[in-house]
């Protein structure tokens, strides 16, 4: 995440003291179960239902499909696409739909402007310090000129997005294996256009998963609507002839955020913008990975919340446990990660993807394969903490994620021990820590 809007704090919430704190262990330095692995093993054989096979399909409206509210007063227009990943026979019942948005981040695969942006970020570095004031505005024009290069949208022509949006198919498979029907959206025309605009562009993704799930709901009821006939297989291409009439269940809705996605997704889910959801939606639970602070930081009491943080990760704003764990109807939990960071949720934006911009964003230790921990606050001390790598964080999080979303929408309760942080995953220990609080009876 290369830019965070200003967090916004509000007093203390106030209400029934009920917190109740569990200290919960997952590991990152001994992970020899896979996230299937490990809650089939929590689950048991008589309870974990079978895996089902997953096929994948995309679609895209327009880069500027989406044009915002016009009582929002958010400038810029943002594209209405989504990978969806589903289970391979939909043909009987209806599933629960998660829905995914990505966070802030380059939407260009710009590799030239990349590679100017970092040599005059060096060149900046070394004016500053021998005082060459002349040479440092020239670095400073070329650092806008190519960082307005990375976050264009469109792009230019010839140059492809950085399609942040499947970033998350580790969790968008493995999730639709067990039964849900999975949607990560696009954001890029809101990343593009959202500085400046910090007041409103949590509502504006907001409204963006609103304008998605509308489509979702006409589809699934009715057959028709922008999606009929705009899908395509994700392998080949091709139109896809995937029926989704009568099969997907919006009246059980997850959202699941990540960064400044985790924000607005936040956002959609606070008490004031409950009213806004379309008709015939419902949402259910949501989960944030790493959830920037929105503006106005409103109360969320009604719907049940997980967020997930790393205490190698820099970007620590949303507070959004702390904030409503006085007050909330509603079960809602905090998972912190020792040794995770913010980038490794995103495939794209992680190293191993080699897409332009990625990177590991943690403040390297004094040891090799250590960071610099930045969780719970500036005032903590830091200390050395084992990084974990890609694989480990993404395995917790698909421990966490999918049993939260199994236990909230389709009822698996034996996960719940897992989530309040009474029992721990399998094969682990010592690396998560649980905080859960099941509200106000």
């Amino acid at each position: 995440m290369r830019y965070l809007p200003r967090p916004s704090r509000r007093p203390p919430l106030t209400g029934r003291a009920k917190l109740l704190l569990l200290a919960a262990s997952v590991t990152a330095s001994a992970l020899c179960f896979t996230s299937t692995d490990a809650l089939a093993a929590a689950g048991g054989s008589g309870t974990h239902p079978a895996r089902q096979g997953v096929s994948e399909v995309h679609y895209n409206l327009g880069d500027k499909a989406f044009p915002p509210p016009k009582s929002l007063g958010y400038v810029g227009s943002n594209e209405l696409d989504g990978a969806v990943y589903y289970p391979d026979d939909i043909s009987s019942g209806t599933h629960p739909l998660i829905m995914i948005e990505h966070g802030f981040w380059d939407t260009c695969a710009d590799a030239e402007a990349s590679t100017s942006l970092t040599a005059a970020q060096a060149a900046l570095a070394k004016d500053e310090q021998s005082g060459d004031t002349a040479d440092a505005a020239k670095q400073e024009a070329i650092i806008k000129a190519a960082s307005d290069r990375l976050s264009a949208w469109p792009c230019a022509p010839g140059v492809r997005q950085i399609p942040s949006y499947l970033g998350y198919d580790y969790l968008g498979r493995d999730l639709a294996s067990r039964g849900f029907i999975v949607v990560s959206i696009g954001a890029n025309g809101i990343n593009s256009t959202s500085s400046g605009q910090a007041d409103t562009v949590y509502q504006e993704r907001a409204a963006l998963i609103n304008a998605q799930l509308s489509m979702w709901q006409q589809l699934s009821s009715t057959g028709k609507g922008p999606l009929r006939g705009s899908f395509k297989d994700a392998t080949s291409g091709r139109p896809s002839p995937v029926n989704f009439k009568n099969h997907v269940d919006l009246r059980n809705v997850g959202l699941m955020g990540h960064s400044m996605g985790g924000g607005g997704v936040m956002q959609e889910i606070a008490d004031k913008n409950r009213h806004t959801w379309p008709e015939g939606v419902s949402i259910k639970a949501a989960f944030g990975l790493a959830p920037t602070a929105t503006w106005d930081v409103d109360p969320i009491t009604k719907t049940s919340f997980a967020v997930m943080w790393g205490t190698c990760d820099q970007v620590n704003t949303g507070q959004f446990f702390d904030w409503n764990k006085k007050d909330n109807s509603a079960p809602i939990g905090q998972y912190t990660v020792r040794g995770g960071v913010h980038d490794f949720y995103n495939k794209q934006w992680s190293p191993s993807s080699g897409q332009v911009s990625a990177h590991d964003d943690a403040v390297p230790g004094s040891k090799p394969g250590t960071c610099k921990s930045q969780f719970p606050g500036a005032t903590t001390p830091q200390t050395d903490q084992k990084e974990l790598s890609e694989q480990q964080q993404r395995r917790i999080t698909m421990d966490y994620v999918n049993a939260y979303f199994s236990d909230h929408l389709l009822g698996r309760t034996q996960y719940e021990p897992y989530l309040t942080g009474e029992k721990s995953f399998p094969g682990t220990g010592g690396v998560v820590s649980t905080q859960f609080d099941r509200g106000i009876n």
